[in-house]
């Protein structure tokens, strides 16, 4: 007896992969090279920032200074109708003393002479140099939609790297275009383009990920399944998304560059207290800048804490004002293990985990990613036939295996926005597109079935 049997499903070939690839690189490229950029400049912040702040670094002499509390005091009377939010202990005795307040249009960083009190600055914390960077790199200056898109691109840079990896993946021949390219070659770009995707992929995987934690969607995601999973509502120690400029003045740290963190209140009360937490909290050497913020509430405490930009070295303290007692300490090795992981994640994503050589290494990891977009767009565009995309074509075959669905499932959920997006493309295209003689010969997509 006889029949037809239906062909076996299969994993996707090389020229559906190239498709996925092309597609994906054709949305990232902007957003790639835009972060790449950005997020190069952002690497060197505290030596931007020290550099910014030069000015300020050598105005106290010798004699006396005033206190803390008068300084807070001077700093306050500076922005009328603000309060005392964060007070930085400078790190040596001759620069200018950093204080932040905070009234309903934000908050201002005064720099305070700590002699004679005199004002010899004022910035909107949203203004600096540093923390406009940092919107720029996370949220395109455009809130949670900007922060929206950079997901969602960092997301489909995720997949472009992986389907990157496959179409590397060495099929016999030597190492040349492997692992070096071949420079006086007619293939110079191919190799330039694949060789450098090869050695920048782990670590342009790690930066995209470790980003994830920061974006509205997929932070948010995170927060809410570790809320059920932990039993309770999870406070994350990270910013998530934009934060709206009225939550800004009720800052208590300053996240990725003070993109957001606790909400805090800070009503108008005495600054006594500080010279007495200072001296409390001097001799414990915690890494700088070191910040101390009054009580939010009526029963609440003093806090310090160690705003270092690496992570790990961070310590939260909640202090008593009239004693000057330390009441509660919290090192890094002691917050969930979540945020421990997202706090290593953070600090080597900035470029401050282990110093000069994580700068560097993530520096060479950005230029290595904007050597690959270029070099995408320069074979794109010598390959592309006239009055087409260019894409590669389609071609039919048998069923997708059921191991490769499963696949694009668990990326699917790990990657929401990506899996959101995967589905409407795929719709768009089979309902759409194909539909569309013009548009289906300029995308190279297969007829509709009929």
């Amino acid at each position: 007896m006889t029949g037809t049997s239906s062909p076996p499903s299969r994993w996707p070939g090389y020229n559906a992969v190239w498709r996925w690839h092309f597609y994906a690189g054709l949305f990232c490229i902007p957003f790639v090279l835009w972060l790449a950029l950005t997020g190069s400049i952002y690497l060197f912040r505290p030596q931007i920032e020290a550099l910014l702040d030069r000015p300020y670094a050598q105005v106290a002499g010798p004699g006396p200074r005033a206190s803390a509390a008068a300084q807070a005091d001077a700093a306050v009377r500076a922005v009328p109708g603000s309060a005392l939010h964060r007070y930085q202990i400078p790190e040596t005795e001759t620069q200018a003393v950093q204080i932040l307040v905070g009234d309903r249009s934000g908050e201002t960083r005064v720099y305070v002479h700590p002699q004679t009190l005199a004002i010899l600055k004022t910035v909107s914390e949203r203004d600096r140099p540093m923390p406009v960077l940092s919107r720029l790199h996370g949220e395109l200056l455009a809130g949670n939609p900007g922060s929206y898109a950079v997901e969602l691109a960092a997301s489909w840079a995720i997949v472009m790297i992986l389907s990157g990896l496959f179409l590397w993946w060495p099929r016999g021949g030597g190492l040349a275009g492997i692992l070096y390219p071949r420079l006086r070659s007619r293939r110079m770009w191919r190799d330039l383009h694949a060789v450098t995707g090869f050695w920048v992929s782990f670590f342009a995987l790690f930066l995209l990920m470790s980003g994830l934690p920061w974006a509205k969607s997929w932070g948010s995601y995170l927060k809410a399944v570790r809320s059920v999973a932990e039993g309770s509502v999870v406070k994350p120690d990270w910013a998530i998304g934009a934060t709206p400029a009225a939550q800004a003045t009720r800052m208590m740290q300053g996240d990725h560059a003070e993109h957001g963190g606790m909400a805090m209140a800070h009503p108008a009360g005495s600054h006594e207290p500080l010279d007495r937490l200072i001296a409390a909290v001097r001799p414990l050497d915690l890494a700088g800048p070191v910040l101390i913020a009054p009580p939010t509430g009526p029963d609440q405490s003093w806090t310090a804490k160690s705003d270092a930009a690496n992570r790990p070295m961070r310590t939260s303290l909640e202090l008593d004002g009239p004693t000057g007692q330390i009441l509660v300490r919290e090192d890094f090795a002691e917050r969930r293990l979540v945020d421990r992981i997202v706090g290593y994640g953070v600090a080597a994503h900035e470029g401050q985990l282990f110093g000069l050589a994580n700068q560097l290494l993530n520096l060479a990891t950005a230029i290595g990613l904007i050597l690959m977009t270029v070099s995408s767009v320069i074979l794109w565009w010598r390959r592309r036939p006239e009055e087409v995309l260019g894409a590669p074509p389609a071609l039919g075959g048998p069923p997708v295996a059921a191991g490769f669905v499963a696949l694009l499932v668990v990326l699917g959920v790990l990657l929401p926005l990506f899996g959101a997006t995967m589905v409407a493309v795929l719709l768009v295209e089979r309902l759409v597109l194909r539909r569309l003689s013009g548009a289906r010969r300029w995308l190279g997509l297969a007829p509709a079935a009929s």
